[in-house]
Parts: C-alpha cells; sequence; structure tokens
C-alpha cells in the first residue's frame, strides 16, 4: 500500500505552517509523497494483473515496494500485500490461481507464493544471497532462477598463525580479475551466477549449471518443461567479449547443455510462443560501437533455423512477447516516447500507443514497461509530462484505459510547468535537434525568465516529454527549463546516434545546445542574461566542457561528471566495454584524443561559477575524477564549491532526501549569481525614488 503513513508525518511537520500545507506549486516536500507503478504482470486470462506500487517512505528515506491486485473489467484495485515489507518480481502461475514474488517477510528476501482462493501464503526459498530472473515451470511445479555461487578469493601467501587473543588488521584482499568493481556494490564478490530450479510448494534448490561462467538474463522454459533456455558468454575470455553472448539450453533432468545459436554479437531474451513451435528473441552486432540497435528475431524451434523480423526497422526492440502463433507486442523508443506496437512475423508494425513512461522520477528520461499474453490484454505503466506511471491497458486498436490515479491526491490541486516541444537546427553542420522546455507555473509570456539547460546522461539515452520532479522544482522557482536530445541520443536510429562516435565530449554535441538556448532566446520570453547549465554524469560531461568553450553562463552545476578520461577509464567500473567502443584504442595509445575530449583540456578557459557534486562512492565516475576539476578551478580562483553525497554511488537521486539535496543545491547555486531582471531593476528604481 502507498505510505500513507508517510504523507500524514509530512502533514504534521507542516501544522505550523499553513502557507506550505495549502501550496498548489510543486515543492520540495511533495517528491516524498510521490508514488509510480512499476512490474505489470498480466494473469493469463487477461481479466486480472498484479503490480508494485512504489512509494517513499520519509521516515527511512526508502521505498516500499508493495504488490496490488486489479481486476481490469471494473478497473478496481485492492491491496495483496502493503506493508514496509519489501515485494519484487511477481509472478502468475500458469494456472492463474497462484502468484509468485520475491520478498523479505521472513528477513531475507525468498521466494514467496501466494494462494489466492485461499488468501493463504507460503515460503518458498531459504536461499543465502539474491535470486534473479524468477520464472514458472509451464506445468506451475517448478521454479528457474539464477543465484550466484560464491567462489573463494585469490590467496598468495600463506600467514603466520595469530596468536590467541592478538589484535591483527584486517587480511589483505587480492584481486585478479579484470572485472572487479561495480558502481553500487563495491568489490565484486568472487562467484558466478547459475542456474537453479526448486519445487514450487518447497524443497530443496537444484543446479543446474556449472563452470566459471554467468548464465544471466530471462529465462525461457520449454513447453514440455523439460528444457530452460538462457543467455550466456561461455568462451575462456569471456570477460574481455562484453559484446558477446548466446543463446544456450540446460537439459533440466541431468544438466546437460545444447547451443542454440553462435552469430556474431549477442543473443538474448528467449521467448516461446503459447504453442511452442517458434522461440522469438533479440540480438545485437558485436561491432566496437557506442550504440547498436536491439533486432527481433524468430527461431523455427523444430529444425533451430531462425530469420531476422523487420531487419530494415531502424529502432531498437524491447520486450517481444507473444500474442498469436504470428504476432507479438515489443516495445520501442521513437522521437524521446516508448511506445507499445505489434509485429508480424512477416514484419508489419502497427503502433499502439505513445504513452508508456514514468518510471523515473527524477529527470526525464525515457522509462516505463508493459506486458503481454495470448489472451490479448496488453498492460503498461502509462504517465506524461505531468504525472509518473499509473496503471493502464491498450486494445489492438490502440485505445487506451487507465485504470488507476495514483498521484491525483498530492498533484491534482497543484499548478505544474507546462512541457512544450520544440525543434531546431544545430549550428555546427544543420543536424535537426528536438528538444522540450517548460515554463513555470502561471506563466505569462510577456516576461523575462531565466534559463535552466539541462542535458541528459548516457550519452546514449534520451529525455522527453515526461514527468521530472527535478525540472519541475527549477520551473516552480521561476526557472524556464530547456532540455533536449542532442547528437548521439537514442530513439533517432543509429546514424543520430553515432554522430558521437569518438566525439563524447566536442564542439559538435555543444554546438546542439548551444543553438538550442539561441532558439529559447528566440522565443521572446527568455533573459539572455541570466542563463544556467546543468547535468549529469554524460550530462555532467558536457557541461564541463560547455564552459570551457563559452562564457555566456552565468553558473553551473555539473554532477558526476568525467573530467579526465585518461584516469577515469582505467580507475571506473565501465572500462572493459568503454575503451573498446567509445574510443578508437588504448589510452596509452591515444593520449592525444581522450586528452582532447577531455573538459580538463579547456579547464584554463573556464570563467563560470561552477557546483560540482558526486556520490562519494561512485565507481561508473570516480569522485577523483570530480575533485581534479574542482582543484584546477580552485588553482584557476574561479568561483567552485564541491558537494559531496555520502554513502551514494553513482546515482547521487536515488534516495528522495538525495534527490532534494540536489535541487534545493542547485537552485541555491544559481539562485547566487542570478541577475535581477530589466523589470526588476525597474521596480527596485521606482521604489529607490518613492523612498527619497
Amino acid at each position: 500500500m502507498v505510505n500513507k503513513l508517510g504523507k500524514i508525518a509530512i502533514a504534521l511537520s507542516l501544522v505550523a505552517s499553513p502557507a506550505v500545507i495549502a501550496a498548489n506549486t510543486f515543492t520540495a516536500e511533495d517528491i516524498f509523497s510521490l508514488e509510480y507503478a512499476s512490474n505489470i504482470q498480466v494473469s493469463p486470462d487477461g481479466e486480472q494483473l498484479v503490480y508494485i506500487r512504489n512509494s517513499n517512505d520519509i521516515m527511512t528515506d526508502g521505498k516500499n515496494r508493495n504488490l496490488w491486485l486489479v481486476d481490469i473489467d471494473s478497473k478496481t484495485q485492492a491491496p495483496l500485500f502493503s506493508d514496509h515489507k519489501q515485494y519484487s518480481s511477481p509472478l502468475w502461475s500458469p494456472d492463474g490461481k497462484r502468484i509468485a514474488f520475491i520478498s523479505n517477510l521472513t528477513g531475507s528476501s525468498q521466494i514467496h507464493v501466494h494462494y489466492l482462493e485461499e488468501n493463504r501464503t507460503a515460503l518458498v526459498s531459504q536461499i543465502q544471497g539474491n535470486i534473479s530472473n524468477l520464472t514458472w515451470s509451464p506445468d506451475g511445479q517448478w521454479f528457474a532462477y539464477h543465484h550466484k555461487v560464491k567462489d573463494k578469493r585469490t590467496s598468495l601467501v600463506k600467514m603466520p598463525k595469530k596468536p590467541k587473543g592478538a589484535k591483527w588488521s584486517k587480511p589483505v584482499t587480492v584481486i585478479d580479475q579484470a572485472y572487479y568493481q561495480a558502481d553500487g556494490r563495491g568489490l565484486v564478490e568472487p562467484g558466478y551466477q547459475h542456474i537453479f530450479v526448486i519445487p514450487a510448494d518447497g524443497g530443496t534448490p537444484r543446479q543446474l549449471t556449472s563452470g566459471n561462467y554467468h548464465h544471466s538474463g530471462k529465462l525461457e522454459w520449454s513447453q514440455d518443461g523439460k528444457q530452460i533456455l538462457f543467455s550466456a558468454n561461455r568462451s575462456k575470455d569471456w570477460e574481455y567479449k562484453r559484446l558477446e553472448s548466446d543463446l544456450y539450453a540446460v537439459n533440466v533432468a541431468d544438466g546437460e547443455l545444447s547451443q542454440l545459436t553462435s552469430a556474431p554479437g549477442r543473443e538474448l531474451n528467449p521467448e516461446f510462443s503459447d504453442n511452442g513451435k517458434s522461440l522469438a528473441y533479440l540480438s545485437t552486432s558485436n561491432a566496437l560501437n557506442p550504440y547498436r540497435n536491439a533486432k527481433l528475431n524468430v527461431m523455427d524451434w523444430a529444425n533451430k533455423s531462425s530469420k531476422v523480423i523487420a531487419e530494415d526497422f531502424d529502432r531498437s526492440i524491447q520486450n517481444p512477447k507473444w500474442l498469436s502463433a504470428s504476432q507479438l507486442a515489443f516495445s520501442y523508443d521513437d522521437f524521446g516516447k516508448r511506445k507499445i506496437a505489434t509485429i508480424t512475423t512477416k514484419g508489419k508494425i502497427k503502433d499502439l500507443t505513445d504513452t508508456v513512461t514514468g518510471t523515473t522520477l527524477g529527470r526525464p528520461y525515457i522509462s516505463g514497461e508493459f506486458d503481454a499474453n495470448s489472451s490479448g490484454t496488453i498492460a503498461f505503466t502509462h504517465g506524461n509530462a505531468l504525472r509518473p506511471a499509473d496503471v493502464a491497458v491498450v486494445s489492438k486498436k490502440g485505445k487506451v484505459s487507465q485504470i488507476t490515479q495514483l498521484n491525483e491526491d498530492l498533484l491534482a490541486h497543484k499548478t505544474l510547468g507546462e512541457v512544450h516541444e520544440i525543434n531546431y537546427k544545430s549550428s555546427f553542420d544543420g543536424e535537426p535537434i528536438q528538444g522540450w522546455y517548460i515554463t513555470p507555473p502561471n506563466f505569462d509570456p510577456n516576461k523575462k525568465y531565466p534559463l535552466i539547460v539541462e542535458i541528459h546522461g548516457g550519452p546514449h539515452l534520451a529525455y522527453g516529454p515526461h514527468f521530472s520532479a527535478e525540472l519541475q522544482r527549477f520551473a516552480e522557482q521561476g526557472y524556464v527549463v530547456f532540455f533536449d536530445n542532442h547528437r548521439g541520443s537514442s530513439s533517432y536510429g543509429e546514424r543520430f546516434a553515432m554522430l558521437l562516435k569518438y566525439k563524447y565530449s566536442s564542439k559538435e554535441d555543444f554546438a546542439d545546445h548551444n543553438s538550442g538556448v539561441d532558439a529559447m532566446i528566440d522565443l521572446g520570453f527568455v533573459d539572455d542574461q541570466n542563463l544556467f547549465i546543468a547535468g549529469g554524469s554524460a550530462g555532467g560531461i558536457a557541461a564541463a566542457y560547455a564552459i570551457g568553450l563559452t562564457d555566456r553562463f552565468n553558473a553551473a552545476l555539473v554532477a558526476k561528471p568525467v573530467i579526465n578520461w585518461l584516469s577515469k577509464v582505467l580507475t571506473a567500473d565501465s572500462g572493459l566495454l568503454q575503451i573498446p567502443t567509445q574510443f578508437p584504442g588504448m589510452p596509452w595509445e591515444h593520449v592525444e584524443h581522450y586528452w582532447q575530449r577531455s573538459p580538463m583540456s579547456l579547464v584554463g578557459n573556464v570563467t563560470t561559477p561552477t557546483m560540482l557534486i558526486t556520490g562519494e562512492e561512485d565507481l561508473r565516475t570516480p569522485m577523483a575524477e570530480t575533485e581534479q576539476f574542482y582543484q584546477a578551478l580552485k588553482l584557476r580562483m574561479v568561483d567552485t564549491v564541491l558537494v559531496k553525497v555520502p554513502g551514494s554511488p553513482h546515482g547521487i537521486a536515488g534516495k528522495p532526501s538525495r534527490m532534494i539535496a540536489k535541487i534545493e543545491h542547485t537552485l541555491a547555486w544559481f539562485e547566487k549569481y542570478k541577475k535581477d531582471t530589466q523589470e526588476e531593476q525597474e521596480v527596485m528604481i521606482k521604489k529607490l525614488k518613492a523612498a527619497k
């Protein structure tokens, strides 16, 4: 259930401030009260669905993830499990009479099964460690799942025996893996992901796969329940072949493996048709490029021959789901939006809706998910620029029916900033660029407003007209907020994404942003004396690079950036994939190229006051990157501050209070450098004259 206790706590804490309680615009405190739907799962008969209802908890600064059950026809919902425990991975049994899920109901995260008619819940597993990719067998008698089997750390020496009662330092850690650290996890514990099965009514787990390989991604049972399909890279040097994986089948009875695909690149996400005759799966190229479209393939299970469906479709296909023996539903990103479409096995595509969104709350990234099956029901996370994700269904004719209203109690009485689309051409080469801007509540087009440019991360991700708590807060404080999908962004096809190959960051993507600022000024309501720039991750790199090329911005917010690519790729958790795909070679072989891409190469030009903010435990863009820029700017006597986020990995807005801290520090920094508008100056002059 939504954390109403948290909402009550907010209200009680604000009793002494009626003006805040009655606020009709989006406040910092409102972030704690936001909710959204995720992990929607449609019942086998298509009449019900279960989903995770996500809410923030003001007392723990975390999330509550509860399970809710929906009757689609009547649009009524009821809590299945609604408390302060955490629930994930809901799954209907094949007969629709049970729902499996993973929860910490008994202390640690374990598999549970809820019997709907009996209204009873059974604990199925007692496993030490994470469980992932849970799936039912076709007869409902078994579960398959992934679980990491731990390995021993390397030990090179035998230490002397410690005397009884002696207090020695902690033992040293010996690392010999190529992939040895991960953002949000720290040092990677030795071990490998393997496939297990366990009886659906509880029992002893049995390991099916073996070897020093990771077996990952979606698991799919064959129709007869004798095999489980999965994706893996089982080559000897798999750590260095991050763009390779094949489909395999493991025999449930004896663990015998058979390889199903061997094409260059990755094959993943297997999905059987209901009749078991066709297997859909996705594939990506192994070309050393920073961006690759995922293609839909269909295999004839009888003879194991495969064909690519809609090979010329220039978008990345996601989450294919069989609707019939000859048709699938899938999602794809297109011009800043996520769409659900159907596709026949002959390649005919029909769009159903472009309102899939709302499962990220901070910035306006493309997000959202759907589920579908042969019942014909297609359910998805539905939202827009003013609302996070609700539950909705869409018909095969494209009619959308929204079921939940998760944020109406919070947002219906508030005036939010309106989101508008803007299209323009880059000054670099005339490339068309799509962008959006948010106007403040009660916007007056005859006034002048300060402008914030917000740059997305990735860089091969995309923003769009989606709900954003961060940008709504900026707008509420009187800023026009502009964000674009510069070259390199996804959802515009491979050519557009590849325009940033070996050019991240560069004068080219800067021109895309800068031309957008000019286009915004041309609209007539932007104050060209009050321009600000902000971005996180790849957006932080772009913001840091921009202020090395121009002094037009009053101030900058640079979040979790890369400042020196020479040091970043050799200290972060992403070098094994990033070096071969985003650069022409190793850093020591291409020092000049790495340096040219680094904002540090332009630091001698920077005069813009800059706030830097990064998580202290960030392993994706390590703190040392931020500190290099901070010290360089201090040596140049440029006004700069460094904000460290204790305990935070790369996702510095991953907890509600951290998101608020990021937003409010940004606003405070920009406010410090905001100049009075001409109108404000005229008012001040009148007041001074009246005082005399």
